[in-house]
């Protein structure tokens, strides 16, 4: 099993994050390219103290990126995990 740290990297706050969790109860985070949704389970019910309900991962790709008019590349692919917790818990992000 691997240790909480290496599996979630960060949460993600943003707008449409915020708007989740509080409507649904589902927070986001950015977590390893090789983490499955039992680790992901695992590791935010570890750290938090928590029950989880459910978790659904998804891969978002990098996107083009120009930068200056000659140096052009790709922004990197990552995994983010939405987790859908217990009505009756919350995660407090510092």
């Amino acid at each position: 099993m691997k240790h909480f740290s290496k599996v979630i990297l960060r949460p993600l706050v943003s707008e449409k994050g915020m708007t989740k969790i509080h409507s649904k109860n589902q927070y986001p985070f950015e977590v390893a390219m090789d983490a499955n949704k039992i680790e992901v389970r695992r590791a935010v019910e570890d750290k938090w103290k928590v029950r989880v309900l459910g978790v659904s991962t998804m891969i978002v790709r990098g996107k083009k990126r120009t930068r200056r008019f000659y140096q052009k590349g790709m922004t990197r692919d990552w995994k983010k995990a939405v987790v859908t917790l217990h009505k009756d818990d919350v995660i407090e992000f510092v």
